[in-house]
């Protein structure tokens, strides 16, 4: 069993690795050459067995016909449900879509990053930074009991409002617009 997003799936085994043809090819080559030596044995004969041979190897040529090209079509279905499948998996995982979507043909860029983005991650990273270091601060303080200094304390939880602040103007909506998150938390 194969897990999804294996780059070695059923859509990329259709595309190169296996294919239909390669497995009916010897199987068809089988009813073909029955068919025609049918055929030719019936006319050089010229009697009716030789043409209910040649009828009956036609019907098998048709049958395995109709298997293969059904196999086929059905292997097709499959692998966009597949896709399809893997794609919404993706989505809710919050993973880019898988490279064999059925209606791209290959993988799609759903939102490339910007330089603005990285130096806004940063600006974040750093802005967590500040936050840590003064719950530092505040526990080192706290820790001191009636002897810890109380600006030091009032410093570090202004400094933790101000910077939060900050970081969540930097914070932009999902839709793209430039206004700040908005929405509700859960606990």
């Amino acid at each position: 069993m194969r897990t999804l997003g294996n780059p070695h799936s059923a859509s990329n085994l259709a595309k190169g690795g296996f294919s239909m043809l390669r497995i009916s090819g010897p199987g068809m080559m089988v009813f073909v050459v029955a068919f025609v030596v049918a055929v030719i044995f019936a006319a050089n004969q010229n009697d009716v067995v030789g043409w209910v041979v040649a009828i009956i190897a036609g019907f098998w040529l048709a049958l395995a016909a109709f298997v293969v090209f059904s196999i086929q079509k059905a292997a097709k279905k499959a692998t966009a449900k597949l896709n399809e499948a893997q794609n919404a998996f993706n989505a809710a995982t919050g993973r880019a879509p898988s490279s064999g979507s059925a209606d791209h043909g290959g993988t799609r860029l759903v939102r490339s990053r910007s330089e603005a983005d990285e130096v806004r991650d940063m600006k974040l990273d750093h802005s967590f930074k500040i936050v840590q270091v003064q719950v530092r601060v505040v526990e080192q303080e706290r820790a001191k009991g009636e002897a810890s200094d109380h600006d030091t304390i009032r410093r570090a939880l202004e400094t933790i409002e101000i910077t939060a602040t900050n970081a969540r103007d930097m914070i932009k909506s999902s839709g793209g617009a430039d206004e700040p998150v908005s929405g509700t938390i859960i606990d």
